[in-house]
């Protein structure tokens, strides 16, 4: 299998596999736009609600997460399909395919498409698991102690905030949805492994944003309010100025992924890394 550096052409190298830049997560911005809108088309072919295979696609999320720390590790070379953004169109067409797949069957057998969808995941994620060199527990409860601690936290505020802003309903309404709430808790498990990789095990972070509050602020705890600010304004975009079902739990769909997706990856490439 050809390896980045001999695959690619060396400007392109540069632009889209040395770190993230400005130019580059826009770029990937776009790659993902054009996702949403052709997968918007299906869903809306088929009239299915998006938020139903919310749980379904968990083990895939798991799965490509799981192939990229491998690649972190060693354990497989830097390939295009197997690095940003390559991981995630390679694994997201696959995820495509098996929920097509699950349709069908579902069509003509009558197998609830959740469960198949799932269970194709499953089968994925199984073989992969076994290619873990190996498992270190400390960094796995570093972050997991931290992401409990900050969530309490952070639902304890917004049960707070849901009493203080009654009169405010949208807001009441967007603390209280359970989906947004499993919005932010993927993120801020997100940020945990962010603040754990780089405080702890000296890791680094990748991302424009959350390096340059680090670099105003001297700290990586910025990430967690950062974190809470954006996704909440997201998702108050998305519940106030759409209204369109399939379309806004899509997006739903969409921003869960962003935050549970790099947040298992640095999960996974910290318990296999570190030794």
């Amino acid at each position: 299998m050809p390896t980045v550096d001999s695959f690619l052409p060396d400007f392109i190298q540069t632009i889209f596999f040395s770190g993230y830049t400005v130019f580059n997560t826009v770029a990937y911005t776009l790659i993902l736009l054009v996702f949403i809108l052709a997968i918007i088309k299906i869903f809306k072919k088929i009239e299915i609600d998006p938020l139903s295979i919310i749980c379904s696609i968990i083990p895939f999320v798991i799965f490509g997460c799981l192939i990229r720390a491998l690649v972190d590790n060693g354990v497989f070379p830097k390939t295009v399909f197997l690095i940003t953004p390559g991981i995630y169109i390679l694994v997201g067409l696959i995820t495509i395919f098996s929920f097509l797949f699950s349709l069908e069957l579902f069509k003509r057998k009558n197998i609830d498409y959740r469960y198949t969808l799932f269970m194709i995941g499953i089968v994925l994620l199984i073989p992969t698991l076994f290619l873990i060199p190996n498992l270190n527990i400390k960094p796995m409860i570093y972050i997991l102690s931290t992401f409990i601690f900050v969530s309490l936290i952070v639902l304890l505020i917004f049960h707070i905030g849901e009493k203080l802003l009654k009169n405010y309903s949208s807001i009441v309404k967007l603390l209280s949805d359970k989906i947004n709430r499993a919005i932010i808790l993927a993120h801020l498990f997100d940020a945990s492994t962010t603040f754990i990789a780089v405080e702890c095990f000296n890791y680094y972070e990748q991302h424009v944003l959350p390096n340059a509050l680090n670099r105003l602020f001297g700290t990586y705890l910025t990430v967690f309010p950062m974190k809470i600010i954006v996704v909440l304004s997201v998702l108050y975009i998305i519940d106030q100025y759409f209204d369109d079902l399939t379309i806004k739990n899509l997006l739903k769909l969409t921003v869960f992924v962003l935050g549970l997706a790099p947040g298992m990856r640095n999960f996974l490439t910290l318990a296999i890394g570190v030794i």
